[in-house]
């Protein structure tokens, strides 16, 4: 089966693929649904169960072990003469760089909701993180068949959290435990799906739901004609839109991001799978149909279509070490790359040989001897390209915007059981922070200890049972600390800075004038927390100086004066300099940015910043008054909060250093009927963590 599927998709035209992620809330059901489009399209022989442990996708031990997506997995089905690259993403905030990654290198996605819960904390962050990078996507109402799902209320949810405009293109049959099937809206066909059978059924619309069908269906009609100007010319000319017409505007409208089709069903139960895949297929755009990838090449913005015959350009996205080696996960944007070629990790300026591509279905593969644009694909051979990194043909080398890597905000200390495991454990850090770039590995100046860096408490036990299983160590892991940062309330102006060393041959000499003030968000549009700009006139300090005043001014911003975190917030400005006609240098110049940069800080009003998160509590009613209770006590700030039936959902600002161990308490006071989700939103003050303000000099 994979052999001919590997056949098919290498002699498939572009507009017969679609690369597309799988997006919800931890527990929405996406790896249900992976399974489920993976036994409905013949890769597999056997539907997989989450709670069996028997998924394709949640391959790794830690995943079956836990019940939860943790790595990102990608496989390829076929569907209706289409090729499908599907990557099924983890659901839980701490793996939410995963998600990243994935979004980067994709064409659509299909977005999970719970029937009963609706939009989730972080079913809005992984739509946030889609808007950011311009992914077209469908919605998937799943668990319909929940006591207590309610398709307009979800989608009440959906258009009120996420501002988008739902496009529900079907009617369920049936409520809760009775629900059997959907009504398509645009062809006013019912499909009906009985227990234990592999197919559905399908008919007229029954009697008794043909009045609201078509009611829903005028309701379609008109969102649709406000959207799109063909369907409003057919809809003023015919008051009605033809079903032609409705699905020609559903498709502009979802590539162009105006509107989401929604459509609804139960994964579990095996109900509106084959209708999604008829919609991955008819409304997500093809490779061909996204816009040209961009990348720098010689300093210029060069553009990169999806064309087998154009020069090779390839976003790695993923590392991943293996028994059997190395494995570099590639979305081919341009070009054609086949087995035994050289390419340029253009960035590290560095050539790397393919010396196998693999088509990937989670941890199995297949050999293939080539890989064309639009593909995502595994490679072995490149043995130092990471994450991010752009491979391309070394006579055309292009650079490509990397994923953005989230800060980590809690660490841990870890160290090797045994002396003799130090270095073995160094080198397994090592690894992992090649896997995964949103782990960071670093020493304590103070202490001399190893700090683990992640996403949270989750992300770093994770990190840490990997290290045992994989390279078999024993290792002491510390208490959870939060990561800190710092910023400037109160800046200086005009502090001078003046590096003259002497020691022998050349010396070195830089000066500058800085000031620094806080970065408000006005001050700057990008998304960076430090901006630089130079504003010295007559040439005093020469343009290649002034990138390397900022690029020390970058290093300075490492450690900060209160405690060695890093600092964030800040607006640099150099305002003059000078420099000598022998001993000036680039080198000298970064020093002096650096140097000056720790000073002004130092003579600055500093504060130290905590990081926060965003807490979803769904409590039993007569639990309320004590978890409110005990998020007060967590120094937490209650922001609102929803009565559903027999539970009250709570939402909390809390800092995070005070959320260590929540789940235990939180279970306590519920008797166990408690859950909660956390988002980390961001940093504020942390009490009395202000700096002695310095007078300016």
């Amino acid at each position: 089966m994979r052999t001919n599927l590997d056949h098919r998709q290498q002699n498939r035209p572009l507009s017969g693929l679609r690369n597309v992620g799988i997006l919800a809330h931890v527990d929405a059901g996406k790896t249900t649904v992976t399974e489920r489009i993976l036994y409905l399209t013949g890769t597999t022989h056997k539907r997989g169960e989450v709670h069996d442990g028997t998924t394709v996708t949640d391959f790794d031990s830690q995943e079956r072990d836990r019940g939860i997506t943790i790595f990102a997995a990608a496989v390829s089905c076929d569907w209706d003469g289409h090729s499908i690259n599907l990557i099924d993403t983890p659901g839980h905030v701490d793996f939410s760089d995963e998600v990243e990654r994935s979004l980067r290198v994709l064409d659509g996605a299909v977005a999970l909701f719970d029937g009963v819960a609706g939009v989730e904390p972080q079913s809005e962050s992984v739509w946030r993180q889609a808007d950011r990078h311009g992914v077209p996507r469908i919605a998937f109402v799943n668990k319909m068949d929940r006591p207590g799902a309610d398709l307009d209320a979800a989608v009440a949810s959906i258009r009120e959290r996420l501002h988008v405009t739902p496009l529900v293109v079907q009617l369920p049959m049936g409520k809760e435990a009775g629900f059997s099937g959907v009504i398509d809206l645009i062809t006013m066909r019912a499909y009906v799906w009985s227990d234990g059978s592999d197919t559905f059924a399908e008919g007229l619309v029954p009697d008794a739901l043909l009045e609201q069908a078509m009611r829903r269906r005028r309701l379609l009609e008109e969102t649709v004609a406000e959207l799109h100007p063909v369907a409003l010319d057919e809809f003023y000319a015919r008051s009605t839109v033809s079903a032609e017409t409705l699905a020609a505007a559903l498709r502009d409208l979802t590539r162009s991001g105006t509107g989401v089709v929604l459509l609804c069903g139960s994964a579990y139960r095996n109900r509106g799978i084959e209708p999604l895949l008829d919609a991955v297929v008819a409304y997500l755009p093809s490779p061909q149909e996204v816009p040209a990838v961009r990348g720098m090449s010689d300093g210029a913005v060069q553009e990169r279509i999806a064309d087998p015959t154009a020069p090779f350009a390839a976003l790695v996205f993923k590392v991943n070490s293996t028994a059997t080696g190395r494995l570099t996960y590639l979305r081919v944007y341009s070009g054609t790359i086949r087995k035994g070629e050289t390419v340029m990790d253009a960035g590290a300026g560095r050539t790397e040989r393919i010396s196998r591509i693999l088509r990937v279905q989670a941890d199995q593969h297949v050999e293939v001897q080539q890989a064309l644009a639009g593909d995502i694909v595994a490679v072995v051979g490149p043995k130092s390209a990471r994450s991010g990194a752009t491979l391309s043909a070394p006579a055309a080398p292009l650079v490509l915007e990397p994923p953005a890597v989230a800060d980590p905000v809690v660490s841990v200390a870890v160290e090797a059981r045994r002396s003799t495991d130090t270095d073995r454990l160094a080198s397994a850090l090592t690894r992992l922070v090649e896997e995964d770039p949103s782990l960071t590995v670093r020493t304590d100046s103070e202490t001399g200890q190893t700090l683990l860096s992640g996403m949270g408490e989750l992300h770093l036990e994770v990190a840490v049972e990997k290290i045992r299983r994989a390279h078999g160590l024993e290792v002491g892991v510390g208490r959870p600390q939060v990561t800190y940062r710092e910023t400037v309330a109160r800046g200086v102006s005009g502090l001078v800075y003046r590096h003259v060393k002497q020691d022998g041959g050349a010396g070195q000499f830089a000066q500058i004038t800085l000031d620094v003030k806080p970065l408000e968000v006005a001050d700057d549009d990008s998304a960076e927390d430090f901006a630089f700009r130079s504003v010295v006139v007559g040439g005093r300090v020469p343009q290649e100086y002034v990138r390397a005043v900022e690029a020390g001014c970058r290093d300075a911003l490492a450690e900060g004066p209160l405690g060695g975190h890093p600092v964030t917030g800040v607006r640099v400005t150099l305002t003059d300099g000078a420099t000598h006609p022998k001993d000036s240098s680039e080198m000298a110049f970064r020093t002096a940015g650096r140097l000056g940069l720790r000073e002004a800080l130092r003579a600055s009003a500093m504060v130290l910043l905590e990081p926060v998160a965003e807490v979803t509590a769904t409590v039993p009613e007569d639990a309320v008054g004590g978890v409110l209770g005990d998020l007060a006590a967590r120094r937490g700030r209650i922001s609102g909060s929803t009565a559903r039936p027999g539970t009250m959902v709570i939402v909390a600002t809390v800092p995070l250093a005070e959320l260590f161990g929540y789940a235990t308490q939180l279970r306590s006071r519920t008797q166990g009927r408690g859950i909660f989700a956390t988002r980390t939103t961001g940093y504020v003050p942390a009490p009395g963590a202000r700096s002695e303000e310095t007078p300016s000099r």
